[in-house]
């Protein structure tokens, strides 16, 4: 059953992060990023106080790729998104469900932001965060895991905000819901990733026997076939059966290109170890064109949005333009995943091809692929793409003693093998059952101690906006 909150408190903290190799995805190249951690105090309805935490990554270019921002210019607009989040938050007085919260702050959340130049997508991360922590302090304050609760709508989860669905449908999704005891995680091959040979595609050391593939794609069709052709040949070495999916992330602004793609992966004999095992095509084109771009002929081939799912009726605009999924991202919210995932059921139901995937953009090892994994478990994602093990070494700056504190709480899905303590993958899976612990998909919180408060965003100046307002 729901219960009735109060926040008392937000605190926002952050470390940095290494990257073991270079990231790189669209227009961007990514070395390090800072890691946000969001700490919690809430006061339940007759329960009393508890804390709860949640983290993600600060990624620069993904949540607004505007050219004229600087990468750093984009991961302020984040830590904006949270503190102008935190206020609108604390802000509200009186008890309400979890999902009331939200409910409540999700559109002043997006019109602040939107005074401040900050696009939608970027504004729903602050509340996503604080939602996260929330449901974890309210879980762990009346001792229920992550997947009993929420089988129990313990966020009292409505459809308020999504006008194509009704009250009971959302009820009737999350009390059907079952924990998937193995996710398959989905191996990211980034634009500057080996290819061939040792620490290639194939090389079981690196894919760590992965049998889902997440290929990046860098918008211009000659050499995305190119090198497509180069991964097909590797992954028919892999001695697995395997499946791809394909991601551009908003770099097809050109629809003939695209079109001109999915052709060659219709036809062309030499693409047939991608195009034979392709599930779908990720965000080809940006969010922009992509609403006013029906896919026509092009829906032969499932495609699915990410960057464009920046308000609770994208999947509904989506949909009617002949995209077939929508990610699941807990940077995102995992109110507006669950509300998706409704949706997928819903259509399915009526005979329609519609479904919801896990992207992993933002999660390193311990509390945030925790929850994110989590999440993907609970709406039915089989398989998600984890890039964390690959491009973090393990669990990176992570403070020993933290690292440490997760292995010893979540054993079937760490392992340390002797150099670094990284995320455990059995047969191409992550295991699920040690999430199922009271709270958010986590036993242990990480140490507040060991990293520093959210760095404050650097100031910039608005279109009839006084700089002091603006920052």
């Amino acid at each position: 059953m729901p219960y009735r909150l109060t926040v008392r408190d937000i605190s926002f903290f952050e470390r940095p992060v290494s990257f073991a190799r270079p990231f790189r995805f669209g227009a961007v190249v990514i070395n390090a990023t800072p890691q946000m951690f969001v700490r919690v105090e809430i006061d339940v309805e007759g329960k009393g106080k508890a804390i709860g935490a949640s983290a993600e990554f600060l990624v620069a270019k993904w949540f607004d790729k505007r050219p004229h921002l600087s990468p750093e210019q984009t991961i302020d607009e984040l830590r904006r998104s949270l503190l102008i989040a935190r206020e609108l938050y604390l802000a509200h007085s009186g008890f309400t469900t979890g999902f009331g919260l939200h409910a409540a702050c999700i559109a002043a959340q997006v019109e602040a932001c939107a005074r401040e130049d900050i696009p939608p997508l970027a504004a729903a991360y602050g509340p996503a965060e604080i939602d996260k922590a929330i449901l974890d302090a309210l879980l762990r304050c009346v001792g229920a895991n992550f997947f009993d609760g929420m089988a129990a709508n313990i966020g009292g989860v409505d459809a308020r905000l999504s006008r194509d669905l009704g009250d009971g449908d959302v009820a009737q999704f999350l009390s059907g819901r079952k924990r998937l005891e193995r996710v398959a995680i989905r191996h990211t091959v980034g634009m500057d990733d080996i290819v061939e040979g040792a620490g290639g595609v194939a090389d079981v050391k690196e894919n760590a026997g992965a049998r889902y593939f997440k290929l990046k794609l860098n918008g211009d069709p000659e050499a995305d076939t190119a090198r497509l052709i180069r991964i097909g040949r590797e992954l028919l070495k892999h001695g697995h059966d395997y499946r791809v999916t394909l991601d551009a992330n908003e770099q097809y602004s050109d629809p003939a290109a695209l079109g001109l793609l999915v052709d060659r992966l219709d036809r062309g004999s030499a693409l047939k170890p991608i195009a034979s095992k392709l599930l779908y095509i990720e965000q080809p084109m940006p969010r922009d064109i992509t609403r006013a771009s029906p896919l026509g002929a092009l829906a032969r081939r499932d495609f699915i949005i990410d960057e464009a799912d920046d308000s609770y009726d994208a999947f509904p605009v989506a949909r009617a333009l002949g995209y077939r999924g929508i990610s699941s991202k807990s940077c995102k919210g995992i109110y507006k995943s669950v509300t998706n995932a409704t949706r997928a059921a819903k259509w399915s139901a009526a005979g329609e091809k519609c479904f919801i995937a896990g992207e992993d953009l933002t999660c390193q090892a311990g509390l945030a692929v925790q929850q994110d994994l989590a999440l993907g478990a609970l709406i039915g994602v089989t398989h998600a793409e984890r890039n964390g093990h690959h491009y973090v070494d393990g669990f990176g700056e992570t403070p020993a003693a933290e690292t440490q504190a997760f292995l010893a709480a979540h054993p079937d899905l760490y392992a340390d093998d002797g150099h670094k303590v990284r995320l455990a993958i059995h047969d191409g899976d992550l295991l699920t059952g040690s999430l199922t612990t009271p709270g958010f998909a986590s036993a242990v919180h990480p140490d507040w101690s060991a990293m520093s408060p959210l760095a404050q965003p650097a100031p910039r100046s608005f279109p009839g906006i006084p700089l002091e307002k603006a920052v």
